[in-house]
């Protein structure tokens, strides 16, 4: 069974920092692009991060610069280190799989993504 499974959120300050862990299993990890996704109440799900396979990475206009994405072959694990965070950045994060994810498009389009993990709770006071 394919497992994906995300760790690190919690609460933090404004200005306070994050990195999230996404431990992956059971598929081939390199084969597959990966991103990160958020969800506040109310909100649509919106992606945040992500990055291919030969390691091109994308962001969401709001994050970039405060957010870096990476992956470790080794450890079938991709992490996204949150800077900076802001109260807006708070919502339920969420790390996705997905064998198509080669572009910008498809780097931000949930439908592109196969697998996903049940996220984690990051929160920001103000």
């Amino acid at each position: 069974e394919v497992q994906v499974v995300e760790s690190g959120g919690g609460l933090v300050p404004r200005g306070g920092s994050l990195r999230l862990s996404c431990a992956t299993s059971r598929f081939t990890f390199g084969a597959y692009g990966l991103g990160w996704f958020r969800q506040a109440p109310e909100r649509p799900r919106e992606g945040v991060a992500a990055i291919t396979t030969n390691g091109t990475t994308y962001y969401t206009d709001s994050v970039k610069g405060r957010f870096t994405i990476s992956r470790d072959y080794a450890k079938d694990t991709v992490y996204l280190q949150m800077n900076s965070l802001k109260p807006e950045d708070a919502a339920v994060y969420y790390c996705a799989a997905g064998q198509r994810v080669s572009g910008r498009n498809s780097a931000q389009n949930p439908a592109e993504y196969n697998y996903w993990g049940q996220g984690t709770q990051v929160t920001v006071s103000s």
